[in-house]
C-alpha cells in the first residue's frame, strides 16, 4: 500500500505539470481526491490493515492528500497568471502605430445659431424655457389676444389635429403659460420649432423655428426693449450693423415694431439679398398688450412688459448668406460641411 501510495502521488505531479488549463486539473482532482478517487478507495482499504497498522497508514494517506491538493491550487495559479499574461500580450496597443482616421460630424447651423441666441440672451439674465409643440386654441391664440373671429388668425394658416388643438404657430405660447405660473419679475426666451401651412419655397417652410422673449416687470418700457434689441443684434451680425424700428401690428402687443438690421452683404447698398433696400427684416416686437396680461391674472396698472419673436432660421439664412431656406433641412452632406 506504501508503494501504491508513492506511485499515485508522483502520477499526480506528472498530471499537474502536464495540465494545460482548468479543465484539465478538475479532471486531475476527481481522479485522485474524488468520493471514487483513487486516494478515497486507498483509505476503504484501511480496514484490511491491522489494528496498530491503520494509525501510520492514515497520515500517509492524509498526508499525501494534502500534497495532491497543494499541487492543484498551484497549478490553478498558474495557469491564470499564465491565461491573464497571453491576455495582456494580446491586447497590447502598438502606440507608434498611426491613428485611424475618424469622421466627426458637427452641429447643424441652426442649431449653432440656437446656441449662440441663448448664449446671448442668458449673458442679460434671461431663463430658458421650454413649452408643448402641440397646443390648444387657449394658449395659442386667445389668451394672446386673438379671439376666434379675429382677423389675425388668417395670417397664420394653422394645421389643426382637432378642435381645439393644433400644432403651435409661435412659441408664445409658452409665454402665457409661464405667466399664468410665475409672479413677476419675469424675463425668459423659448426657442422651439413653429408650424405653419406655409406652401414650401426660398424663404418659407411649414416648419421652422422661433424664439420667443418676454420681460414682465414694474416700469418696464420701450426703451428697455430697444435696447435689449439692439445689443441683440449688434452680438449676431457685429458692431457696424445698424438696426431700426419700424411701426406694425401684432395683436398681442401695443405699440408693436418690426425689427430690421442694415445688409450685411453690401453694408446697406442695396444688393440681390435685402432686395435693394439695404435693410432685413429680423424679428417682430412690442409692449405686451394690457388683454394679455389681464388674461394671465398680472394687473397691467401694475406691470409692463415686452415681447419679441426672432426667426431662427431668418437670423441663420442671414448671418451664413444661405440663399435658400430648403437647404436647411434637406441634410446635404457637401452643404452641412461647411458648417
Amino acid at each position: 500500500m506504501r508503494e501504491k501510495l508513492e506511485a499515485i502521488r508522483r502520477a499526480a505531479e506528472n498530471a499537474a505539470k502536464e495540465a494545460i488549463d482548468e479543465k484539465q486539473i478538475e479532471e486531475l482532482r476527481v481522479k485522485y481526491l474524488g468520493k471514487k478517487g483513487e486516494l478515497t478507495a486507498l483509505l476503504k482499504q484501511m480496514g484490511s490493515l491491522t489494528p496498530e497498522e491503520r494509525p501510520k497508514m492514515g497520515q500517509l494517506v492524509n498526508e499525501a492528500k494534502g500534497q495532491v491538493e497543494k499541487l492543484v491550487s498551484e497549478r490553478k495559479v498558474k495557469l491564470k497568471e499564465k491565461a491573464v499574461e497571453l491576455k495582456l500580450k494580446a491586447e497590447t496597443v502598438d502606440i507608434t502605430m498611426p491613428e485611424k482616421p475618424v469622421n466627426c460630424g458637427g452641429l447643424h447651423p441652426l442649431s449653432i445659431v440656437t446656441n449662440d441666441l441663448i448664449d446671448i440672451f442668458q449673458s442679460m439674465g434671461f431663463d430658458v424655457l421650454d413649452g408643448p409643440e402641440v397646443e390648444t386654441d387657449h394658449y395659442n391664440f386667445e389668451c394672446l389676444n386673438v379671439p376666434e373671429d379675429h382677423p389675425a388668425r388668417d395670417m397664420q394658416d394653422t394645421f389643426y389635429l382637432a378642435d381645439k388643438i393644433l400644432l403651435r404657430t409661435q412659441t408664445s405660447a409658452a409665454q402665457i403659460r409661464t405667466m399664468e405660473t410665475r409672479k413677476p419679475p419675469i424675463r425668459i426666451i423659448c426657442p422651439g420649432r413653429v408650424f405653419r401651412a406655409d406652401e414650401v419655397d426660398a424663404t418659407h417652410s411649414p416648419v421652422f423655428h422661433q424664439l420667443e422673449g418676454l420681460v414682465v416687470d414694474k416700469g418696464v418700457t420701450m426703451c428697455d426693449l430697444m435696447g435689449v434689441l439692439e445689443q441683440f443684434a449688434h452680438e449676431i451680425y457685429g458692431e457696424d450693423v445698424n438696426v431700426r424700428f419700424r411701426p406694425s401690428f401684432f395683436p398681442f402687443t401695443e405699440p408693436s415694431v418690426e425689427v430690421d438690421v442694415s445688409c450685411t452683404e453690401c453694408g446697406g447698398k442695396g444688393c440681390r439679398i435685402c432686395k435693394g433696400e439695404g435693410w432685413i427684416e429680423i424679428l417682430g416686437a412690442g409692449m405686451v398688450h394690457p388683454n394679455v396680461l389681464r388674461s394671465c391674472g398680472i394687473d397691467p396698472d401694475v406691470y409692463t412688459g415686452f415681447a419679441f419673436g426672432i426667426g431662427i432660421d431668418r437670423i441663420t439664412t442671414t448671418r451664413y448668406k444661405i440663399s435658400d431656406i430648403r437647404l436647411l433641412f434637406e441634410n446635404d452632406k457637401r452643404f452641412l460641411e461647411q458648417f
